[in-house]
């Protein structure tokens, strides 16, 4: 069996200063309508329709699983695990390229 990857994914002010800090991604609402371009999206599931979970939203993508936080209004950053590395690496390498995530 594959070993599981967990990234952090993050869109920085300025590229040509790391430091600077990360932009805000948006609203949960926001974010969904952000990734599913790349055939991600929640399945579904529990009160909220992100899952079970308590304060965490679940999106899947193709080889994929994006953690969301659901309780915050800004969302800064994006915890991916992946689980198919033959899947997801074209779609999360596409996904970070166009929507300009590190």
């Amino acid at each position: 069996m594959a070993k599981k990857r967990q990234l952090i994914l993050v869109k920085p002010v300025d590229v040509a200063k790391p430091a600077a800090g990360y932009d805000s991604l948006g609203s949960v609402r926001e974010i969904i309508k952000l990734l599913s371009p790349y055939n991600t999206a929640p399945d579904g599931s529990g009160p909220s329709g992100m899952g079970e979970a308590l304060g965490m939203g679940f999106m899947h993508g193709p080889g994929f699983v994006v953690e969301v936080p659901t309780a915050a209004d800004e969302i800064r950053q994006l915890m991916v695990t992946v689980t198919d590395e033959d899947f997801a690496w074209a779609v999360l390498s596409r996904m970070c390229r166009q929507v300009g995530l590190k």
